[in-house]
């Protein structure tokens, strides 16, 4: 890391104590920043890296509703608006015992970046809580997602901030928490939160645009190689949202994917993962990923296994944060891995990180890989502020061209900074210049 830079580093440790999730995030931006200061001194000169490291607000509350004892129950509840330079804030709402401020900071400062390689006029931002909402009722998490709305509708909405689901919400926790922010507000705001239900404003793609995505950018990754995933073996962590739609997509492009997972273990199935059991599984039963083998009693099961051990050609981290460290790097590069994805935010180590790009092989970074999420969540906004609704194939095509533009703009960046193949390079310096451009165009704001 340049000197100037590792000072800035050293005074967003100190100012933000604790936070070793955020801390992560800003250093493996940060480094990729040395030659970008060098070519753009202007941007040392208006602290624009300060700036970018500094939220421009961050909104702590309570939470307090009842469980289906009749006890209060209290929750905090987080939006960390991080920088709106280059549109109204946008980013998705966690809810998961994991959940604290140095998390959300952490997926925020990632979101400006992935939203600016999108292409679309948004700003980046996150919200979430420590609420856990497995194993609570409907109506449970109904209370719990109107009072956090009682608080959070204060601070959004669709010129301002358009929050969107991440892990934890999904469709129902999105409708409960606009039919919240409707009764509030006596607004019909469809464009106020996306990953609404396709029957009252929702877009066609949303639910599978991040897995989608995730294929379409190691696709492209491929093509640059000369190959495509035509015949690779495929394993994707997960079995959620990301990871389901990484799969079909993958299975609709040639590829073959053997294994998944879930926080209790993996399921490797030589002849190719059942699709369809799986959404079954998890989608419409939500049961663990265990019960595959009672139904495929070919496939194997291994309780708290390790899914970067299996070889692969191509592996997809999709499931959660820093799930994928150095020795697992290692071991897929030795077992003959050309290419990574990575369908969650931070899924891999930056011992992991560096492995895969001193190994040579594709790693395609979580703030351009899975940027597919947030470029349909746009898609939404759109289709909302027009008052109009897209076919499935339509809003897909539009998906795959921003996929294609994102591993364009990374893939041409690197080489323009002397790192060709460098995606890591290429996302974060495209990203940062796109927003250090904007702020300079605004002044100090």
């Amino acid at each position: 890391m340049d000197d100037k830079i590792k000072l800035i580093y050293d005074s967003v440790i100190a100012r933000n104590p604790a936070e070793k999730e955020f801390h992560q995030a800003v250093k493996e931006v940060l480094e990729s920043l040395g030659p970008v200061i060098a070519k753009h001194p202007e941007f040392a000169q208006h602290k624009i890296i300060e700036r970018i490291c500094e939220p421009e607000r961050q909104i702590i509350f309570r939470v307090a509703w009842t469980n289906d004892n009749h006890e209060v129950m209290i929750n905090r509840g987080f939006r960390v608006q991080f920088n709106s330079a280059l549109g109204p804030y946008k980013g998705g709402i966690r809810f998961h015992p994991t959940v604290y401020l140095g998390i959300i900071k952490f997926l925020g400062f990632e979101q400006i970046f992935k939203n600016a390689l999108t292409g679309m006029p948004i700003g980046g931002a996150k919200g979430g809580s420590d609420f856990h909402p497995k194993g609570r009722s409907d109506c449970e998490i109904l209370r719990f997602c109107q009072s956090y709305m009682t608080e959070l509708y204060r601070h959004i909405g669709e010129h301002t901030d358009v929050p969107a689901g991440d892990i934890g919400v999904g469709g129902r926790e999105i409708g409960y928490m606009y039919g919240q922010y409707k009764r509030l507000t006596n607004k019909w705001e469809a464009g106020v939160l996306t990953g609404k239900g396709v029957a009252w404003g929702g877009s066609l793609v949303r639910k599978e645009a991040t897995g989608y995505g995730a294929a379409f950018f190691v696709d492209e990754m491929l093509k640059a190689k000369g190959q495509s995933f035509d015949g690779k073996v495929c394993t994707v962590s997960g079995s959620g949202n990301v990871a389901i739609y990484t799969i079909e997509k993958i299975h609709q492009l040639g590829g073959k994917c053997i294994a998944c997972s879930d926080s209790n273990g993996v399921i490797l199935h030589e002849k190719g993962l059942d699709l369809d059991l799986i959404k079954q599984l998890k989608e419409v039963e939500r049961r663990r990923i265990k019960d595959y083998v009672k139904y495929h009693k070919d496939a194997i099961y291994k309780e708290k296994g390790n899914i970067w051990e299996i070889p692969c050609d191509v592996a997809m981290p999709s499931a959660t944060e820093n799930e994928l460290n150095g020795k697992d790097a290692a071991m897929l590069v030795k077992n003959g891995c050309i290419a990574v994805g990575e369908g969650a935010n931070m899924p891999t180590t930056p011992k992991g990180v560096d492995v895969f790009l001193n190994s040579g092989i594709a790693f395609g970074p979580g703030k351009a890989a899975n940027a597919g999420g947030v470029s349909t969540s746009a898609l939404e906004m759109q289709q909302n502020a027009s008052r109009d609704s897209w076919s499935f194939e339509h809003t897909e095509e539009r998906l795959h061209q921003i996929m294609k533009n994102i591993h364009n703009l990374c893939f041409e960046t690197a080489e323009e900074y002397g790192e060709p193949g460098n995606y890591v390079l290429g996302a974060n310096i495209a990203g940062f210049v796109k927003v250090a451009k904007a702020m300079l165009a605004m002044g100090l704001v």
